[in-house]
């Protein structure tokens, strides 16, 4: 009797473990994009795998925690006539050491990926780059520098009015990253990109707009009492386009 009441229970727990997996597998194809559009940008397939490899690692670790709660519950209840304390498995050696070892593999495998992947997405080009912007973070809100106008063309954006950052289509560009005064986080979410930037430091970024349109960017750091209003916009544009707004910033900086 307790032989098949065992392998009831064995069925019911496959069935448990199975049911996820299929629905997750059904409907990979549309929850694949974690709500991202892909191709936007150089970075956006890059940063992707790396979000979905983590989604999966913590689905799998969320199930077996589920099953590890859910199944004493239901299977391993106390039963009339038995002990008041069921059998401890404390000082149990070999159950430590692996509540030790795996946490400690699934950390050295996600930090081993995401440090490739921001190799990759920050990984500077071995030639001169199309195009240069500099990106500072002011208190409260962006200042964009393109030196290709001339050392005056600087657009400066306030909190009653966000700037907008022009980049071309398809050219690849390198952003000089920096802050005047507190730390900011230069964050794209569209292209799921972020950096900080970090006063005295320049640090810097690369990559190819893939898709035209405009895109809402922000500070992602709390730096301050206006941090919420710290926005700007990203416009990409055709390279005529490009290249007319910065002979308008020429115009405007002689």
């Amino acid at each position: 009797m307790n032989k098949e009441r065992l392998q009831g229970h064995s069925r019911k727990l496959r069935l448990f473990l199975l049911a996820p997996l299929i629905l997750a597998l059904t409907g990979c194809s549309k929850v694949s994009g974690m709500g991202f559009e892909e191709n936007l940008s150089s970075v956006n397939d890059i940063s992707l795998s790396l979000w979905q490899g983590a989604w999966i690692a913590a689905g799998v670790v969320g199930l077996i925690t589920l099953v590890l709660i859910v199944w004493p519950a239901i299977f391993h209840r106390k039963k009339v006539g038995a002990p008041e304390f069921p059998k401890q498995t404390q000082y149990n050696v070999p159950v430590e050491i692996a509540y030790t070892i795996i946490p400690f593999i699934i950390v050295a495998v996600l930090f081993y990926f995401t440090a490739v992947k921001e190799s990759k997405i920050t990984e500077k080009s071995p030639t001169t780059v199309a195009h240069e912007i500099g990106v500072v973070g002011i208190q409260w809100s962006w200042q964009f520098i393109y030196p290709e106008a001339g050392p005056k063309a600087i657009v400066t954006g306030t909190v009653a009015q966000p700037p907008t950052l022009y980049v071309p289509l398809g050219e690849r560009v390198r952003y000089s990253i920096t802050s005047d005064n507190v730390v900011h986080g230069f964050w794209i979410p569209a292209f799921m990109i972020q950096i900080q930037n970090l006063p005295g430091v320049t640090n810097h970024l690369e990559f190819t707009a893939n898709k035209l349109g405009s895109f809402p960017g922000r500070c992602n750091i709390l730096c301050g009492r206006n941090h919420s209003q710290m926005l700007f916009t990203l416009k990409v544009v055709t390279s005529t386009e490009y290249k007319s707004y910065l002979e308008t910033l020429k115009a405007v900086n002689a």
